[in-house]
């Protein structure tokens, strides 16, 4: 679907508006565990149970980004529930599928296309959407800030943000806590699904 799609299907005002930010599948040989593959079902779980606590439904948008882990899962949760999605990439999706997909095996790059490319989502592109990065500018904080704006466009008081998040910093740039800092000035409702509680080391 077409941005100019995407936004003729969320003309009407969101219900709410279900934005996330999570912790990739860890690539093989991680020194430091953080989202083990063995606790994607752990995981998927608890994306679905605020989402059912949340009633979340076709009248409302989903907003996530697009890597292995975190990001697809709710994406699959959201779509699951008819909610109609957007996945945004900080850049032009043959490098971001080589930088936070592939690693993960062929089955992630399987799942990001099914949920890219279902009819209820508009895929967008940062560097399309928002034009060259700035020579100062990080993709990845520019993407997260760019998710909330789009979040926010109904209203701050709409914005209700699913984090899967150890508490920690993120291993550069942007990542979870840095959304998470500006979900919070902004003004948004915050879901944390603190993994150290989830899967405890």
């Amino acid at each position: 679907m077409t941005a100019m799609a995407t936004e003729e299907h969320v003309q009407r005002e969101a219900r709410m508006v279900l934005l996330f930010s999570g912790h990739m599948i860890d690539a093989p040989g991680r020194p430091e565990p953080r989202f083990p593959p063995r606790q994607e079902p752990v995981a998927a779980h608890a994306i679905q149970a605020v989402l059912d606590k949340l009633h979340a439904g076709a009248e409302d948008l989903a907003i996530c980004g697009g890597a292995c882990g975190g990001d697809l899962l709710f994406a699959e949760a959201a779509l699951a529930r008819a909610v109609p999605l957007e996945v945004c990439l900080p850049f032009e999706e043959v490098e971001f599928l080589a930088a936070s997909v592939d690693f993960a095996g062929a089955d992630w790059r399987t799942r990001y296309f099914d949920a890219t490319r279902d009819p209820r989502t508009s895929l967008l592109v940062a560097s399309t959407e928002l034009g060259p990065l700035p020579p100062d500018a990080d993709p990845y904080e520019r993407n997260n800030l760019w998710m909330l704006e789009r979040a926010s466009r109904f209203g701050a008081t709409r914005v209700q943000f699913i984090c899967l998040w150890n508490g920690a910093g993120a291993d550069g740039p942007g990542g979870t806590r840095h959304m998470f800092e500006q979900v919070q000035q902004a003004g948004g409702k915050v879901h944390w699904l603190d993994t150290r509680r989830l899967w405890p080391t």
